[in-house]
């Protein structure tokens, strides 16, 4: 088979994955989004936006409550910033046409592959799960998976995501806190911060 009849195949794979999941993607908006509150979608989107989810971590750490995983957690978030910005600036895919109130508050944000919004939350649906403190606690995590789920959602019902871009955040979201826990170390911080 001739290098060009390869490379064309998979050009035509690729566009047909593309084309599909533009279709359902829409598809799913259209069907949707207007039988959902518009605000209840916001407040999901909000809730889930770097720019609340950060200073709020960060403002914790500087409470009496502080727990030692918070540093592992504002870390994670950081990771999961830089993670979802490169891999947006590497594909540069754009995001739904039928989006035109989208107004991203920085460049790399005109992009939609990967969602950073499921990203974060799978991220941190993904630590709840793995934390101790909250192993007895299992209404606590089925609502943070809950809030997870649903966030994720709303990313393809406003219209600012594919599905794919929402599957793959999500996934990133879960490696990234399997990768905080495992290079981490919260037992490590937790010792040196009850040293302290």
């Amino acid at each position: 088979m001739a290098p060009t009849t390869a490379a064309t195949k998979s050009t035509s794979f690729h566009h047909r994955i593309i084309t599909l999941d533009a279709g359902v993607s829409k598809s799913i908006h259209t069907l949707f989004h207007t039988s959902i509150p518009g605000s209840l979608l916001l407040l999901l989107e909000y809730s889930a936006d770097f720019r609340f989810s950060f200073p709020l971590a960060l403002s914790l750490y500087f409470t009496p409550v502080r727990r030692p995983y918070l540093i592992q957690f504002l870390v994670g978030l950081l990771v999961d910033l830089l993670f979802v910005g490169l891999v947006k600036s590497i594909f540069r895919r754009s995001r739904p046409l039928y989006n035109p109130d989208m107004k991203p508050a920085v460049s790399i944000d005109h992009f939609s592959f990967p969602s950073g919004h499921a990203s974060r939350v799978f991220f941190v649906a993904s630590f709840v799960s793995l934390l101790d403190d909250f192993s007895g606690n299992c209404w606590l995590v089925l609502g943070v998976w809950t809030w997870a789920v649903l966030t994720s959602c709303s990313r393809v019902l406003l219209g600012r995501h594919f599905v794919s871009d929402v599957l793959a955040g999500a996934c990133l979201g879960v490696l990234e806190a399997a990768f905080v826990f495992r290079f981490l170390k919260v037992k490590t911080i937790a010792v040196s911060y009850l040293q302290n």
